[in-house]
């Protein structure tokens, strides 16, 4: 038998314990906090899970699914050719470069290393995509050599346009927060092409960055 996550343990241990039977204090009549403290009215704790529930939940969560194989289908080596925007009035920069995708931990999240030059410097970046059983969305982390942040981006895939869609935001040093916008189509087995875009506060969305994958 599976060893039961740890935080389902604690989470048991505080059911078990939270009996909700302690009797409260009274405070004397004559004080005179209780003249004008309004009457509290607490919200009943939900009732205990019993263990047999809580573990086929814990284990939907945990298995990877039809998401899972689908993030699957993209493992390998991928060649890229990537234009890039700098600024919206001067034409884009184009570059190429690699990408490497690999599904890690038992199946349920896919990583992703980026490498190529951008904007005249060696580019690498490291991505985590998966899918959170729970919550039913796609969910990513993005770090790269351009800056020492981590971009968290969510979103939904489309079966009809085949395109997986990001949103999210990151810290700008000069701008502030810029809000993210990513597509991904997923044209056939070899070949994929995204779309990122940004919008500061108050600003319209322009597009920073088009790739084209394909895959060796």
């Amino acid at each position: 038998m599976k060893k039961i996550p740890i935080l389902f343990v604690a989470a048991a241990i505080i059911g078990c314990n939270n009996t909700g039977n302690e009797t409260a204090k009274t405070p004397k009549a004559d004080s005179p906090a209780v003249a004008s403290a309004p009457a509290k009215t607490e919200t009943p704790a939900p009732p205990p899970m019993d263990s047999a529930t809580a573990m086929k939940k814990w284990k939907e969560y945990m298995t990877p699914g039809d998401m899972h194989k689908m993030l699957a289908a993209s493992d390998g080596k991928w060649t890229t050719e990537i234009t890039s925007w700098e600024d919206e009035n001067k034409p884009p920069q184009k570059s190429t470069g690699t990408c490497e995708n690999k599904m890690i931990l038992g199946g349920r999240y896919q990583e992703s290393i980026h490498k190529s030059d951008m904007m005249g410097m060696p580019f690498e970046s490291r991505s985590m995509t998966g899918y959170d059983n729970s919550r039913k969305v796609f969910v990513n982390t993005w770090q790269d050599n351009m800056g020492t942040g981590i971009i968290y981006m969510e979103g939904a895939y489309d079966a009809a346009t085949k395109t997986l869609t990001l949103k999210g935001q990151c810290d700008d040093p000069v701008k502030g927060k810029i809000q993210m916008r990513q597509t991904l189509k997923m044209i056939d087995d070899k070949n994929k092409f995204m779309e990122l875009y940004a919008a500061s506060a108050g600003g319209k969305e322009t597009k920073l960055i088009e790739m084209k994958f394909v895959k060796k």
